[in-house]
């Protein structure tokens, strides 16, 4: 396994990390999760994110690292919690993190991000949104100043508003997740030359994109999926064209691609159990793409350089989908 550091953390990560969202109970169970997290740690890999939102995500990973001596790094967020939620009670988000330190086991945060600090219809942080400050920013530096947390971050998914925070806010480390994998690079105009002109550490996460990448779908690409565009169809057959004629893996020519950036620190991989970890960490163990292959992944990214406007954010492969475009607003 490969480390990079983490932007001005000055942390080392490995290569490939590990999201916690899978390894959640409604996922697999606990004990293939914790069987997963220790091979993973076995394996080099030292970065572990999870969120309050994952469900019981960081009860099992604490449960998974407790007692663990081998160093390691863990992240969690702000966000979702507690019920009903007010991102702007900062009494309450306090409550949380130290609810998070006694899931987790721990008496400090590596990571503290606030979850989706992008999307204000989700979770409305920000009293002052033209500079995007609020409760959650002062309670970040109180908990640094504290000891509480050692660096902070910004976990978002959109394309272009998280790069506006980025540029007015101070932050440590960003995870942007959805917008920087094989057909989707959006990332790459605004989020990423942000995050790298502050020296932000850049972590991605859903390289594989929930799924739509984690495995071909020939069928449905050729025949179904009545909710995909005519180009993104036409995308995904160039794409299965090319792993034919190179002989690989869907999940590893995604994962080769994220790690062949060197302006990103680590990629999130959401295994839920040992085999999947193991499989994950051969593909990235071969290294980042050969630059005629990458040549030929950004060919076939132009096709479609933008989320066509009704393609269903989680592409539902594998799923049969009977809900058309939502309401007008």
């Amino acid at each position: 396994m490969r480390y990079r550091v983490l932007g001005k953390t000055g942390l080392e990560v490995s290569e490939l990390s590990m999201g916690g969202l899978f390894i959640a109970s409604f996922a697999t169970a606990r004990k293939e999760a914790c069987r997963a997290v220790r091979r993973a740690l076995e394996l080099g890999i030292n970065y572990f994110d999870t969120a309050p939102s994952y469900h019981d995500s960081e009860q099992v990973l604490g449960y998974a690292l407790d007692g663990v001596a081998q160093p390691h790094i863990v992240s969690t967020k702000l966000g979702g919690r507690p019920q009903p939620f007010n991102p702007q009670d900062k009494d309450a988000l306090r409550r949380s993190v130290e609810e998070s330190l006694r899931l987790l086991k721990r008496d400090c945060i590596d990571i503290l991000f606030i979850h989706e600090p992008d999307r204000p219809g989700q979770y409305d942080w920000f009293t002052d949104r033209s500079r995007f400050h609020g409760p959650v920013c002062e309670l970040l530096e109180e908990l640094k100043s504290e000891g509480i947390i050692r660096f902070t971050g910004l976990g978002g998914t959109t394309a272009y508003e998280l790069a506006r925070i980025i540029e007015v806010g101070d932050y440590d480390v960003v995870l942007t997740a959805f917008n920087y994998s094989l057909l989707w690079q959006e990332a790459l105009i605004e989020v990423i030359p942000a995050a790298r002109k502050r020296g932000m550490g850049i972590i991605i996460g859903s390289p594989l994109q929930q799924g739509a990448l984690a495995r071909r779908y020939d069928a449905e690409v050729l025949h179904g999926a009545r909710w995909l565009s005519k180009p993104r169809r036409e995308q995904f057959k160039r794409l299965y064209a090319l792993l034919d004629e190179i002989e690989m893996s869907l999940p590893e020519l995604a994962l080769r691609f994220v790690i062949s950036n060197p302006d990103i620190s680590t990629v999130l991989m959401g295994a839920r159990s040992v085999a999947e970890v193991e499989a994950n960490v051969r593909a990235v163990e071969k290294g980042p793409l050969p630059a005629d292959i990458l040549a030929r992944i950004q060919e076939i990214a132009a096709m479609v350089p933008f989320r066509p406007f009704e393609e269903p954010f989680v592409l539902p492969f594998g799923r049969e989908d009977r809900e058309g475009p939502g309401p007008a607003r």
